[in-house]
């Protein structure tokens, strides 16, 4: 027997990158084999990746980052910024009942909101060429640059929005770990 149960949620997930922790960082050397770094990436499955809209590989942050002075974006504008953009796409969705972001649209709306130029095609399709791309991974690229799109107050998908969209895609590159 198979029940549906209503769920909505968001997944935030974190891993290491091998089984020691260190490959890619900047300074410690990895101890782990190809294989072995293999064999641990090989744990989420393909399947399952491909539903998580953001693969973010983040590196240590070094010191003479954490100490600096310099003046970054402050939280109280990074949420104005956010709260304007979940605003646009609250009015884009006024008619679709159920749909009230981007990460909801269907197949449907997805063609008629998420135009691209050729130039955003081109881009699309060398990626999707060049990073062996699932159709799942094209819908996500499409919805994530959208939102890259509201959060920069353009109305339009702009080659940048999908660049930025596509390098989120960063565990679907085939070879990334060696």
């Amino acid at each position: 027997m198979s029940i549906d149960f209503p769920a909505s949620f968001m997944l935030i997930a974190s891993m290491n990158p091998c089984p020691c922790g260190y490959f890619n960082h900047p300074e410690k050397e990895c101890t782990c084999s190809p294989v072995m770094v293999q064999k641990y990436l090989n744990k989420i499955s393909g399947p399952l990746l491909d539903r998580i809209d953001l693969h973010v590989e983040v590196t240590p942050v070094p010191f003479s980052e954490l100490s600096s002075t310099k003046m970054s974006e402050n939280s109280s504008d990074v949420r104005e910024r956010v709260m304007k953009a979940r605003d646009i796409q609250a009015k884009r969705f006024e008619g679709h009942e159920g749909v009230y972001c981007n990460a909801q649209m269907g197949s449907k709306l997805l063609k008629e909101i998420c135009v691209i130029s050729s130039v955003g095609q081109n881009l699309l399709k060398t990626a999707m060429d060049r990073l062996n791309l699932s159709a799942r991974a094209y819908d996500r690229i499409l919805k994530v640059s959208r939102t890259i799109a509201d959060l920069a107050g353009s109305e339009e998908i702009r080659p940048e929005h999908l660049a930025e969209a596509i390098q989120y895609r960063s565990l679907d590159r085939e070879g990334w770990a060696g």
